[in-house]
Order: C-alpha cells, then structure tokens, then sequence
C-alpha cells in the first residue's frame, strides 16, 4: 500500500517465560542453557530501571514503560521457579531483591490514584493496552480491585466495542509517528482473555466471537484493523495469533468448567 517508512529489525524480546515453560512442558533444559539464563537475568537485576522505547517501539523518546518493568519482573520471577523447580544454582538473593523492587516500584510509580490505573510510562496519565498483560503473565490477580479499575478505564479510552486501541496520543505523549492509529488485533484478543480470567465470560465470548469475524478467509489476521476493519501492518501477524489461541485456550476451558458446573 505505499506504506512509508519500512523498518527492519525489532529490538524487543520476551524470552524468559518462554524458556520456563519450554523446560515445564517440553524438555528439561540442560547446563549451558542455564549458565546462559544466569547471564542474561543478572544483566537485567542491574539493568531494569533503564529507560527504552516499549513493546510499540515508539519514536517520542525514551521512557519508563510499565510494560517494560512488567517483563523484567516476569524475566526474574521464571528464572527464579526455574532454579528452585530444577534445583539450579543461582544467586537467589539478589533474584529476590530485585524481583520485588520492580513489584513494589510499579505498584508506586505507575499507579495512578487519580484514575485509578496502571499508566503508561512513570510520570505519564496516559493509558496503554500493554496493561492487558499483567494479569495474563501473573503480575497482578485477574481480580484485584486495583486491576479491575485499570480494565475499566482502559475500557473506557482504547476499547471501541470488540477492537482495541494500544494507546491515544494525549497528554503530551507522542509516538513520533505519522498517520492514524488503528485497533491492533493482538491487544483485543489480551482483551477477551482478561475477561475470560476475571470471570466475565459471557462478554469474552461474544467480544471473541466477533473478533473471529474479522479475520480473512483464510482465517488470518494482520497487526492491525483499519476503519473499514482491512489488515493493516504485518500480514499474518504471529502475535496476534498467539494472542488469540492464548485467549481461546483460556475462556474454552473456563466455558467448560461452568458448563459442567451448571
């Protein structure tokens, strides 16, 4: 479609859940795999208050992103089950210490008692459907009062029916990007599981179901929905269909448990 500029190359990562759940379900890891985890989650006990550009690869200056703070946490927490489930040596403690600093900086400096949300980046009123992820990677309960509010808000600024924004550009804050933000399709099926998980299944079913509406015929998506719900972005998006086969794995197996309740 002419879409200037094309960039190539991404400088996000999310590796560490991964690896746990690769060693819980696959195959157990051996020592070089973990002599390098050590590595890398010691890198990011010294590393994780840097600011950087977020899972959007914004272009408006680096900041303290939530999200970020979020998978650092995640990265420490697995290693940490990794080394106790495997019985692994690792310098635990400082694991520890860190793990919860990040726990405690976000529920601080990113909680927003005014709007009572999780915000964007420290400092910021913005909201970010990033957000979306911190009950699906266990930060924050499905149900605690704070994160039911953040879920409302976002709601109530990013979600337009079943579609959801990743974040409007108010308040100062700015993509340095051109043009018209779509829906992305990633962050409406995080939507539909954080739903499914705090108990609202009726709604997640019927948000999911029209989301499957707007696939194409081959039942694919891209990374985003134009306004006349076309594909935009990366086409097919592998995120965006791991997103949905996590959120159709979770409220299929909800939907069951109730049915077999009832």
């Amino acid at each position: 479609m002419g879409s200037r500029p094309v960039r190539i190359g991404n400088a996000a990562f999310e590796l560490m859940d991964s690896i746990y759940l690769y060693d819980k379900y696959g195959s157990p890891i051996g020592y070089d795999a973990w002599t390098n985890i050590v590595r890398l989650i010691d890198w990011v006990c010294a590393n994780w208050r840097q600011p950087d550009e977020g899972i959007w690869e914004v272009r408006g200056g680096r900041q303290e992103f939530l999200y970020s703070r979020v998978m650092c946490w995640v990265a420490i927490d697995r290693a940490i089950r990794l080394a106790t489930k495997r019985s692994f040596p690792a310098p635990l403690a400082r694991w520890y210490e860190a793990r919860d600093t990040i726990y405690r900086d976000v529920f601080t400096r990113f909680w927003d008692a005014t709007r009572h949300a999780f915000v964007q980046h420290a400092g910021a009123t913005t909201l970010d459907a990033a957000a979306l992820l911190m009950p699906l990677v266990r930060f924050v309960s499905p149900t605690d009062p704070r994160w039911i509010s953040t879920l409302r808000a976002i709601e109530g600024e990013l979600v337009s029916d079943s579609l959801v924004y990743r974040y409007r550009l108010a308040g100062g804050f700015s993509d340095g990007l051109t043009g018209e933000e779509g829906t992305f399709s990633m962050c409406s099926f995080w939507y539909v599981e954080c739903l499914s998980r705090m108990g609202d299944l009726q709604k997640a079913r019927l948000f999911f179901e029209k989301m499957l509406g707007y696939a194409n015929h081959l039942g694919l998506y891209g990374e985003e929905l134009g306004p006349q719900a076309q594909h935009l972005g990366n086409f097919p998006q592998a995120f965006t269909h791991l997103a949905l086969i996590s959120a159709a794995f979770d409220l299929d197996r909800r939907l069951s448990a109730a049915g077999h309740a009832g």
